[in-house]
Parts: C-alpha cells; structure tokens; sequence
C-alpha cells in the first residue's frame, strides 16, 4: 500500500508541478504591441477615455457637471459660500462636521441664501450654461 502511495504522489508530482514550473521560465515574455488604450476601449468605457486622450475635449473641464466637492468658504450671513448653477435651484448637500458620516441635503434658490443646520451660509450664483 506504501508503495502505491507513493506512485500517486510521484505520478502527481510530475504532471502537476512540472508545467507550472516550465511555463514560469523567464525566456517567455509577453508583449501587447503598440497599442493604445483607446483601442482596446469598448462603448461606455470608449466615451470615457476618448475626451481625456483628445486635447479638444470640452474645454479641458473635467467637470462638466459640477458634481465634485467643493470646499466651504466663510460661510457668514455677510459672506456666504458661493455655489455656481445655471438653473434658478440647485440641491446641495453640507458635510457639517468633518468626521460626520451624514449629509444634511437642501435646495438653494436664486437670489435667496440660505443657512444650513450647522449655520453655514451658501448663496447660488450664476453660471453660463455648457
């Protein structure tokens, strides 16, 4: 019975780790040629990477919407956070402590500024549209 375990073992041996250990050899490289990343870009993904890769897109404004983060002013009655919109309404959203894991969301109206629970001040401005 030994003698038949180790055969097994043997037999297992050789065809299981002797070719992951030939095709690990380091004579081997593999290359992608001169390809791009737009070329190998399907659909969605092709929208996304064209505008970055062409120097005509958009401007260079790599935020067309006006959706990242913007960092607080002072944020007073006198001096309010000016929040940029080419509507009459926007909603926004205040992190009101820096650690806080909530957003205390609002709509700001043109012309009115408005406080947030925390008491700072934001004020929409005009914005030329795209």
């Amino acid at each position: 019975m030994a003698s038949f375990c180790r055969i097994v073992a043997t037999a297992a041996k050789k065809n299981v780790w002797s070719p992951a250990v030939r095709c690990a050899s380091s004579s081997v490289k593999v290359t992608l040629g001169s390809s791009s990343v737009v070329q190998h870009a399907a659909n969605l993904q092709t929208q996304t990477v064209l505008p970055k890769a062409s120097s005509t897109s958009m401007s260079g404004n790599d935020n067309p919407f006006d959706v990242t983060v913007m960092k607080k002013g002072p944020g007073t009655k006198g001096d309010p956070t000016e929040i940029p919109s080419a509507f009459d309404a926007r909603l926004i959203g205040c992190i009101c402590e820096d650690d806080s894991t909530s957003i205390s969301w609002m709509w700001l109206h043109k012309g009115e500024p408005r406080s947030c629970e925390c008491g700072h001040w934001y004020k929409l401005v005009h914005k030329a549209p795209l």
